[in-house]
C-alpha cells in the first residue's frame, strides 16, 4: 500500500457512514462512529460521535487506524 491509494479509499469513503477503530497500543481500542469530514494533503478529519478526530494517511497503513463502512 501507498499513501495515493489510501487517499483514493478515502476519498471514495467520504460519503459514507464509517466505523472506525483507533488502536492506542497495549491492547487498548477507540470505537468512533461518523464521517470524514475534510480531506488534507497529509491528514483527514472525521466528524465523530465524540467531537472532530483527525488522522494521517500513515495511521491507515500501518493499521492503526481502520476505517469501515457501516
Amino acid at each position: 500500500m501507498n499513501i495515493d491509494r489510501i487517499k483514493k479509499k478515502i476519498i471514495e469513503m467520504q460519503n459514507f457512514n464509517l466505523k472506525i477503530k483507533v488502536n492506542l497500543g497495549r491492547n487498548k481500542y477507540e470505537y468512533y462512529e461518523g464521517k470524514i469530514e475534510k480531506i488534507h494533503q497529509n491528514l483527514f478529519t472525521v466528524n465523530t460521535n465524540k467531537g472532530i478526530k483527525s488522522f494521517t494517511y500513515a495511521d491507515v497503513i500501518t493499521k492503526m487506524v481502520i476505517l469501515n463502512k457501516i
